[in-house]
């Protein structure tokens, strides 16, 4: 088997590692670090077991893009900052984020940079858009994406390469690879289109965490069963609009009451695979020592992270040449 390319969701994971790690953790100088600690302690457990041949950090380089808000207004306006403006005229707004997380993201920018591991975004796009369009655009090795967001099961899938997401929900010890024959099984989803069905079951049931509505009265089994009954959303749609298909009258009328919602929601839910995506290094190829020796040891010693860093270099030193 071809090594794997391995995929970051990077905010996912430092926000977890940031609430999973004990913020006692500090540097010298008294700054919390466990964030920082936490993510480079999980990129070497990730290295160790994948054995990538590639890797990207994937990042928000706009985490909740205007032209999302333009098709669902509500889309994440609950986690603006307060003092941020909110719907179509908060171009800009500012993520809610933990004050002691946001240095942290800078100091494990500062040691990706200086080890030579590729970050990957795309202008007024997510890192999910920038997850979804490399996984899409590999044709070579098969592609492992970590995160803890369950919208990226939708990209799954056998072709043209195995497309799996190592979904860190219960934590990375607990992380469970998960390719279309699993999302299919969990979710009762026809296997032959596992991924799109995600997204459009995705869309019929909502998702307050993101400020997505959904269709009111259609929950995730009652959507799963549409699409595994119908096939796809499209079909769905088309059986709703027949008086003579065998859908409920109360399904139909939700349905018909949403459809303004349906159309809308679409894009806003379904992750992009045409992002312009860039790279902040030359390649994604992981390499097997730091571009910047003496900028990495500076750092690690700066943030108190010489323990972590040795992690990374130990996975490294394990990979085959």
């Amino acid at each position: 088997m071809p090594a794997p390319v391995l995929l970051l969701d990077g905010a996912s994971m430092w926000f977890r590692s940031y609430f999973g790690v004990p913020s006692s953790i500090t540097a010298p100088d008294g700054r919390p670090v466990n964030a920082v600690r936490g993510f480079f302690d999980s990129v070497a457990t990730l290295i160790t077991r994948q054995r990538p041949g590639r890797l990207a950090v994937c990042l928000d380089l706009d985490w909740r893009p205007q032209w999302r808000v333009e098709l669902v207004p509500s889309y994440k306006a609950h986690r603006v900052a307060e003092d941020e403006p909110t719907g179509p005229a908060g171009d800009g707004a500012v993520e809610e984020v933990p004050d002691e997380l946001s240095p942290q993201v800078d100091m494990i920018a500062e040691l990706l940079d200086a080890f030579g591991i590729a970050t990957a975004g795309a202008p007024d796009y997510e890192a999910d858009d920038v997850l979804g369009t490399l996984a899409a655009a590999e044709r070579r090795d098969p592609v492992v994406v970590v995160s803890g967001d369950r919208d990226l099961l939708q990209v799954v899938t056998d072709q043209p390469v195995a497309v799996g997401v190592l979904y860190l929900g219960r934590g990375l010890a607990k992380a469970t690879l998960l390719g279309p024959q699993e999302v299919a099984q969990r979710y009762g989803l026809p296997v032959g289109r596992a991924g799109a069905a995600y997204a459009e079951m995705a869309l019929l049931r909502g998702d307050p965490s993101d400020g997505l509505p959904g269709v009111p009265g259609i929950g995730e089994k009652t959507a799963a069963g549409l699409l595994t009954q119908y096939g796809s959303l499209a079909a769905v749609l088309e059986a709703a609009a027949d008086p003579k298909s065998t859908m409920t009258k109360g399904v139909r009328a939700k349905l018909a009451a949403a459809q303004d919602y349906i159309a809308a929601a679409g894009p806003v839910v379904r992750v992009a695979t045409d992002a312009p995506v860039t790279f902040s290094t030359s390649s994604d190829v992981l390499p097997r020592t730091a571009a910047d020796t003496a900028r990495v040891a500076e750092l690690a010693q700066r943030y108190g992270m010489e323990s972590s860093i040795a992690r990374v270099q130990r996975a490294l030193d394990q990979l085959p040449d």
